[in-house]
């Protein structure tokens, strides 16, 4: 009778996968961020693989981590694989009965450009299904299952392309009946409240720069979270926000918001699509891109 004596232990996946993310950042939070999980998540799971290593895999300093020479060496091997296995879901997505289509987007991309174009997108694609994900930086596309992302950028990002889909324009936008009948301009735009997103703090302080006025304080207002919201108070009459003109195509069309000061507008990192380097599109993923590059200029009816 053949013996099947049992096969050493791998380690956990889960825990390689903490480890290789940590190591790449230099960090635990920047690996949280990444996988999704809190820090404490992170060096669980590294604690773990350095149990069943028999070792210390980092060198735990007061400024952050620093791998150990052993370390050092395995991970480059590590990257590989895991790349490797994300290439392998990729194409085991392309043998799927229906196809998804994984989009990444910044929040406010998701919520005020996206959503109002998800409705005319899937009656253009009807046998493609749709999935949205809010992150606030591009994904690895190495790694991530996403087809293509849509973000802020001007500048070059590694293992990805940017084409530009809209140009930004940055200008003050606020309810009509905020003004009640009154005109806006730099010398009593001290008396206005100002409102901010928090990821874009600084617009006030750019636009007010451009605009050449010096007697504006840029830091005083309310900041919101998430520009949706900023937005929203805005209509609400709450007070007067720095407007991204590729994200707010719809309430200065139907009137919601106006441009009250007659100054020029300062340009912005554009809109734009982020697609994978060397992994070519499937043909649903293709034909959503090439629509999106064609309709992007307008809102696409609800």
């Amino acid at each position: 009778m053949p013996l099947s004596p049992p096969r050493p232990s791998l380690p956990s996946l889960n825990a390689l996968r903490a480890f290789e993310a940590a190591a790449r950042h230099e960090g635990f939070v920047g690996a949280a961020d990444e996988l999704c999980v809190t820090a404490a998540a992170i060096a669980q799971q590294v604690r773990a693989l350095e149990d069943w290593v028999g070792r210390p895999l980092f060198h735990r300093k007061a400024r952050g981590l620093q791998l150990t020479s052993e370390a050092r060496a395995m991970l480059p091997r590590l990257v590989e694989a895991f790349d490797a296995l994300a290439g392998a879901a990729h194409g085991l997505r392309r043998h799927a009965e229906r196809q998804e289509v994984q989009i990444a987007a910044l929040p406010c991309v998701a919520q005020l450009w996206l959503s109002p174009r998800l409705g005319a997108m899937r009656r253009a694609f009807p046998n493609l299904e749709f999935s949205v994900v809010a992150l606030e930086n591009p994904p690895d596309f190495t790694r991530d299952l996403f087809d293509f992302g849509l973000f802020f950028v001007d500048w070059s990002l590694p293992n990805c392309t940017a084409h530009t889909l809209v140009e930004d324009r940055l200008f003050p936008v606020c309810s009509p009946q905020l003004l009640a009948g009154r005109r806006l301009d730099l010398a009593n735009l001290a008396d206005m409240t100002l409102l901010h997103d928090a990821r874009w703090r600084n617009d006030w302080a750019r636009w007010l720069r451009h605009a050449g006025d010096r007697r504006v304080d840029a830091r005083r207002g309310s900041t919101f979270s998430l520009y949706s919201m900023a937005v929203e108070a805005a209509i609400e009459e709450a007070g007067i926000l720095i407007g991204h003109s590729s994200l707010l195509q719809v309430p200065l069309g139907d009137g919601r918001l106006l441009a009250p000061i007659d100054t020029a507008a300062l340009l912005g990192p554009p809109l734009s699509l982020i697609l994978p380097e060397g992994r070519g599109l499937e043909g649903g993923t293709e034909a959503v891109v090439a629509w999106l590059r064609e309709t992007a200029p307008a809102p696409a009816a609800r």
